[in-house]
Order: structure tokens, then sequence, then C-alpha cells
């Protein structure tokens, strides 16, 4: 008798992915959890996990020796189907492990095209894919040929980073070596870009079979970058559809999905509109589901929840069936979001009908909001972002400022 159930690996280091862990064992599944010691007291779904293991250290310091000997000693009493990273950090854990236990699935050449800014930036320039002039950190005559050939101001960011944090913005020359200069040995560890002003957008997806099945774009209304460097507002929400950006936004999304190889699973993906030339440019991606609740947000705009159709896709390709996307309805929705001076904010002020989701984090103030009329999201969006910012918004320290998971 052929058992059917299946056995999937599931990394996060982070405290996410609960609807994807529900689902997937919904589908009849073995679940494994591996995560940070760090988060053994959260509210993980542990009905839907068959066990849980966790690592010492947090982000990118796990020991991937121990990780792999881990897995590789799970594996001898489970035959394990697929492993899933739930979070930007664990992608080159779960490349590393396929790679190492010939397991199907994302490699570590293409994993760091969902992960590195310099491979993304090379890869999409290689393919057409418009993005700012940039340089790698590991040539002085580059860097100087870029400095005098490309006009200021410049951005220097961290290649791997899942946030904005890090990002340093500089004038001149002079500015620039002077960064690199402090940066030492960890310079290969950045690059340099053009800073182009303009609208920054998301687009969330979902892909099966190397095709794009699914992708809302949305607008951030206040940059992640300035959230985390200055407190501040973060608010996103969903565009006209067919709209010209909408469409452009779309284009470019599936470009860059075909040029990275990317097969299977959830995506964000920021693109810029610049304000001097109009045109649509690349910024990064990753393979996986957007953080700071855009998932409720994008659910709440299209009924579509990326993290249980992730879980869908997932299931789909180890049991070598087909997979659909549902019907997506086509409403609006926007998500505003701070950090609170208070542990758990009274928000029930915001009482319009509006309202259909409060973020549950502690210090922070949050909520989405959907209509009809994409308008009246807007509005609803300024008129919440000023009463949170006065009643409720605090400026963290820039440390203190996690991730917008």
């Amino acid at each position: 008798m052929e058992n059917n159930t299946k056995t999937f690996i599931c990394i996060s280091n982070y405290f996410k992915g609960n609807d994807f862990l529900i689902n997937l064992k919904k589908l009849g599944n073995k679940v494994f959890l591996i995560t940070s010691e760090k988060l053994r007291d959260k509210p993980w779904a542990f009905d839907s996990i068959d066990e849980i293991f966790y690592m010492p250290g947090q982000d990118i310091d796990w020991d991937l020796d121990m990780l792999l000997q881990g897995v590789a000693g799970l594996m001898r009493t489970e035959k394990v189907d697929a492993i899933v990273a739930l979070d930007d950090f664990d992608v080159e854990k779960a490349t590393y492990l396929r790679e190492n236990l010939r397991v199907d699935g994302m490699g570590q050449t293409t994993g760091r095209y969902f992960r590195d800014k310099l491979a993304m930036r090379v890869k999409a320039q290689a393919e057409g894919v418009p993005v700012p002039p940039f340089s790698a950190l590991f040539n002085d005559e580059y860097i100087n040929h870029f400095a005098e050939t490309v006009s200021p101001p410049w951005v220097l960011k961290p290649r791997s980073e899942a946030s904005a944090s890090g990002i340093m913005k500089v004038h001149s020359k002079d500015e620039l070596w002077e960064k690199i200069h402090e940066l030492g040995n960890n310079r290969i560890k950045y690059l340099v870009e053009q800073f182009k002003p303009g609208a920054v957008y998301h687009c969330d997806g979902l892909n099966f079979n190397s095709k794009v099945l699914f992708s809302l774009t949305s607008q951030y209304l206040a940059t992640p970058m300035e959230i985390s460097q200055g407190g501040g507002i973060f608010r996103s929400a969903n565009i006209p559809y067919n709209s010209a950006d909408d469409k452009a936004i779309k284009k470019v999304n599936e470009q860059v999905m075909k040029a990275f190889g990317m097969k299977h699973g959830a995506t964000h993906t920021e693109f810029i509109k610049c304000n001097e030339d109009g045109k649509i440019y690349f910024l990064e991606t990753s393979s996986r589901v957007g953080g700071a609740h855009l998932a409720e947000m994008v659910e709440a705009a299209s009924d579509i929840n990326l993290w249980g159709e992730w879980a869908k896709i997932e299931d789909a390709l180890v049991r070598g069936k087909e997979y659909k996307v549902p019907s997506q309805k086509k409403q609006f929705a926007g998500i505003v979001l701070t950090l609170s001076k208070f542990e758990q904010p009274d928000l029930s002020g915001f009482n319009d009908s509006e309202v259909c989701f409060r973020v549950p984090l502690e210090y922070h103030a949050g909520l989405i909001v959907k209509s009809e009329k994409h308008e009246r999201v807007r509005e609803l969006l300024d008129d919440y972002a000023e009463r949170l910012v006065r009643d409720f918004a605090t400026v963290a320290e820039q440390q203190a400022v996690k991730k917008l998971h």
C-alpha cells in the first residue's frame, strides 16, 4: 500500500508562516519546522507541526554544518520530499541543504538571485531588465569609474540584508571612499547604486511551472527605507487594476521571474518608477511572501491567501499534480503600520466599516482597510496615518527597528 503522506521541512528564523504550516498539514502532509531557539515561546501553529527543532543563534549566525548534520540525522528515518524557506534569511540555508542532500527545488545559484542584491542587478542587467546604474565594491578602478560617470546621490546597500536597514546615502566621491574605507574588509558585502527618487511599488505573486499565475501591484506610500531610518509610518495600497503602471510593473515582474529562473512559489518584488524619466526600474526580489502583513493586505484586496496558496503549490509539486490559482476578486486594500509607544495600543477609535484587520504585534499600531473604491482606501490611509502619528507613534532607535518582515 502506498503511503500518500509527504514530508516537508520548513525553515524560519522569524515568527511567521503559520498559515503556510496549517495549510500544508491540512493537505495531509508531515510537517517539520526548524526555527531559532529564541522563538521557542512564540505561538506557532503547534497542532499543524509534527515536530519542531530549535537552532541556537538567529538570522545569519546559524551554524550551517550543525543544521546539515541535524537534517541528515532526521533523514535516516524520514523520507524528506521538500525543504521550504519561509523567510529571506532562510533562503541560503534551504538551498545549502537541498544541494547537499540532493532534495529537489531551488539550488544555491538561483537562490542568490533572490537574496544577493548584487547577483540580482548583474543578472537583471544581463537579461535586459532596467536597473539603476550600480557597481560592485571589489575593484577600485570600477568604483572610481562609477563615481565619475554616474551623478550622485548614491546609496551603499548591503548585498543581503532583508530590509532597508544598513543603507547609507552618499553625496560625493570623497564621501563614498570614506564610507568604503570604514567598511574595511566588509566592503565586498556591499554595492553602490545611483539613488533614483520616485514612487516605489511592490508586486506580490504566485508562480507555478515557471509562470506567474497571480500578481498584485501595490505602492508604498512611505518607503521601508524611511521607516527603518527613523520611525515614521509604513503604508501600502494596491493600485488601480489595468492602469498603465499596473501593466508596466506586471510586465517587468514577469521579465524578472523569467530571467532569474523562478519556477514555483511566492515572490515579493520591488520596483521604482523614476520621477526623472517615468521608467520602471527593478530594485529587488525575494522568493517569499512579503512581510509587514502585506499578505493580509493582498488577501483583503484579492481573496487570495498567499501563504495558503504557496502551501498548495509546494504540495502539488511533490505529488506531481497541477495547481490552479483560485479566482481573484478585484477590490482595493491598504495597510498603515507604525511603531507604537504602547504595548497593546487601543485602536477601537478606528471603527470605519472598511477596517478588516488589526495588526496583532506588541508595540505596533496598524490596520488594514478594504473597499470597492481605490480613492476610499487612500483617503482612510491618509486619515489614519495622521491620527496614528499624533496618538500612538514613537520613533525607535535605529538599532531597535526590527526588519519589516
